[in-house]
């Protein structure tokens, strides 16, 4: 029989968004590839996604419906039909919804990106019981939040025109390892002449091939911006048109900035005066010689007490030089709002009857499963439904979090693919298809694209969609709405508002057949102003933030936990603690590959031979990481890679794969951002000690 090649779309949590082509033979899928018409992925995958066909038809698959037998957390399973899985879900959520709707929590995240597949029939089925609404903001909301305080939208530079950039300031990111296309992009900017600057604390890969590490302490980035708008403003770097013309509040900022000298600035982020002077020069001269200065910002400096504010500082450097003139200058943290995606016809909203219920935040899900009813809190959290996450491992202070999922007197449902971390706590737990199994449409965060997932291949086992799951779920609690009976095709073709001239061509059998069309959107979005914020300009000073009771001017958040402002617990844990993603794992996703997890080797930590050499530590050794949170262990790898003061754990590990049943996350904290209520991973004090032999 002939092979035939469908066309899909990477679902995971990556800015790239890729194109994929399938190759099926016989009903089994053979291939996977990037497409390489597609523009950003170009014919290439990432090392996870190149290897998708060994998740797919992992050994270790979950292919059929199965209930818990043992205690919670051992992962003891025996399988049961989908009639009696639905009905023993059905009958207890529905018990639970006749009293006390807001005990029931779903708990989802970006295990798919997919609009079909992520929050589409689920977020109608949840509607539709009134039960408490997750904020979702264990990743990005501080940024997006401080990034549209100054820019008003998630929209920046377009991704592909980074190549033509001069001066590319990488700041907070790694893309080698978390967004493969747009280092493609900086590769050719490089080969004609740009200069590549790595802001970041450690010198990750993405670092390493740079001309420039700026190696900053945790939790300062945002200090690092005030100082190059000093010097900016100190030595006329500046566009006076564009600043004029297209900005909001700039007497307010230079009187701000004045007292961010490079010294003050230098003590605050533990590196020299000369840097932060060199720095600022550099970016200011770049753009006044006419050349274009793009910032790529990433998540990773977001996810401290600040990050809100050093987001929102940082989006205010390109209007001060004028970067916005040139499609290839600006910055950009994401893409998103440059899709209009159609949230109310795909979610529902208006199935909730009641008011909008209580709102639980995802990233202190370990202290909200552990709160009894009360007044302010509301009623105990009684069931819980998670897909698209694995929160036992990748949720902050992990032994809450177990602690919470341990609960005999908690239902828990879990939708996955394979017996993870989470999976271990179910009380049903159910088989959803891989990508390569089911329909989804997608838009992207890192570039213009949207792209159609057509299914390749049959569902293996009796795994299905989460959509079809929902479906059959409210058919069983008898939600007649004709919106449970849309298939995954109806609901994908609502994907797009197409009266919105950005997706006026958004035809979804259209897109089905081509595989990927791109929004219309123009080269250069400021280049003329048009900031989608309440005054049209880029707003150094925002009344928004004045009203939410913030500083609307930009200002440094120091950590919760670092030297400088935490001495008094400094003195017990001296050394800072970042956790950033490993190359081969796409969060907790692909760690059970085996390929891709003995490449990763072992759980490590890299610390700074200055830092290992005062607690006897030795490379290779086992040591362990604590505070008063927990602790985990680690290899150690002593390297300079970690600047002195700092340990870098690359993660995340599920913790069935390390040798003590512990990763990062036990150290980790349930504290919030400054705004957005996002998680901080990366504020966090530790101290290290040899594990003993």
């Amino acid at each position: 029989m002939t092979a035939s090649i469908v066309r899909a779309a990477c679902p995971h949590d990556c800015p790239d968004t890729c194109a994929m082509l399938i190759t099926v033979q016989d009903g089994v899928a053979t291939e996977v590839r990037g497409d390489p018409e597609h523009p950003t992925t170009g014919g290439a995958l990432c090392t996870k996604v190149a290897r998708y066909l060994q998740r797919t038809y992992h050994a270790d698959r979950l292919l059929y419906p199965m209930k818990r037998i043992g205690k919670k957390g051992e992962g003891q399973f025996e399988r049961i039909s989908w009639d009696e899985a639905l009905d023993t879900i059905a009958a207890r959520l529905t018990e639970i919804a006749a009293r006390a709707p807001q005990a029931i929590l779903p708990y989802s995240y970006a295990g798919t990106m997919g609009l079909v597949q992520g929050d589409s029939m689920s977020a109608r089925f949840f509607h539709k019981i009134g039960a408490s609404y997750l904020d979702r903001t264990i990743c990005s909301t501080a940024g997006s939040v401080g990034y549209a305080y100054s820019i008003g939208a998630q929209l920046g530079t377009d991704v592909e025109q980074f190549e033509h950039s001069k001066l590319i300031l990488i700041w907070g990111g790694n893309p080698i390892a978390s967004n493969l296309h747009f280092w493609t992009r900086v590769q050719q900017a490089k080969r004609r002449g740009a200069k590549l600057i790595a802001i970041d604390p450690y010198r990750s890969l993405t670092a390493e091939k740079c001309h420039q590490h700026i190696a900053l302490l945790p939790g300062t980035d945002a200090a690092l911006a005030l100082g190059m708008m000093h010097v900016l403003i100190a030595e006329d770097l500046l566009d006076e048109d564009y600043i004029a013309e297209h900005t909001l509040g700039f007497d307010q900022l230079k009187e701000r900035v004045q007292d961010w000298t490079p010294e003050r600035t230098a003590q605050t982020c533990g590196i020299s005066a000369e840097e932060v002077l060199q720095l600022a020069r550099e970016y200011g001269a770049t753009a006044q010689r006419g050349d274009a200065v793009a910032i790529r910002l990433n998540y990773g400096l977001q996810r401290v007490r600040g990050g809100g504010m050093a987001v929102r500082n940082i989006a205010c450097l390109p209007a001060l030089v004028g970067a916005w003139r040139q499609a290839a200058g600006g910055v950009l943290l994401a893409s998103a709002d440059a899709f209009p995606v159609n949230n109310r016809a795909l979610q529902r909203s208006d199935l909730r009857t009641g008011g909008r219920p209580r709102t639980l935040n995802m990233s202190t899900i370990g202290d909200n499963l552990l709160r009894e009813t009360s007044p302010e809190f509301g009623p105990k959290v009684e069931a819980l439904i998670v897909y698209n996450s694995n929160p036992v491992a990748v949720a902050p202070e992990s032994p809450k979090v177990a602690e919470g999922f341990a609960r005999d007197d908690l239902f828990t449902v879990v939708l996955e693919h394979f017996q993870t971390d989470t999976a271990d706590y179910a009380d049903i737990l159910l088989p959803a298809t891989t990508q390569l199994e089911h329909v989804d449409v997608h838009m992207a965060y890192g570039h213009h694209y949207m792209l159609a997932n057509n299914a390749a291949i049959a569902p293996l086992g009796e795994a299905k969609p989460n959509a079809e799951i929902f479906r059959l779920l409210a058919a069983r609690m008898g939600f007649d709405d004709p919106c449970f009976q849309e298939s995954d095709d109806q609901i994908a073709a609502q994907a797009f508002k197409k009266q919105d001239v950005r997706a006026q061509h958004f035809d979804w059998e259209t897109l089905k057949l081509v595989g990927w069309q791109k929004m219309n959107v123009p080269d250069a979005p400021f280049a003329n102003g048009g900031f989608p914020t309440p005054s049209g300009k880029c707003e150094f000073f925002s009344a928004r933030m004045q009203a939410a009771g913030l500083d609307p001017l930009p200002t440094f958040i120091a950590p919760y936990e670092s030297v400088a402002s935490n001495p008094e617990l400094a003195q017990q844990y001296p050394l800072a603690m970042i956790s950033p993603p490993a190359r081969n794992f796409m969060n907790s996703t692909f760690v059970n590959v085996q390929s891709l997890r003995s490449t990763e080797g072992e759980p490590h930590l890299d610390i700074h031979p200055s830092d290992a050499a005062t607690r006897g530590i030795e490379d290779g050794q086992r040591v362990r990481i604590y505070n008063d949170r927990g602790s985990f262990e680690a290899k150690a790898r002593v390297s300079d890679r970690a600047r002195p003061g700092l340990v870098v754990g690359l993660s995340i590990w599920w913790k069935k794969f390390a040798e003590d049943g512990k990763n990062a996350n036990e150290v980790t904290s349930q504290r919030v951002t400054d705004m957005g209520n996002g998680a901080t991973f990366y504020d966090v004090l530790v101290q290290v000690e040899k594990c003993p032999t």
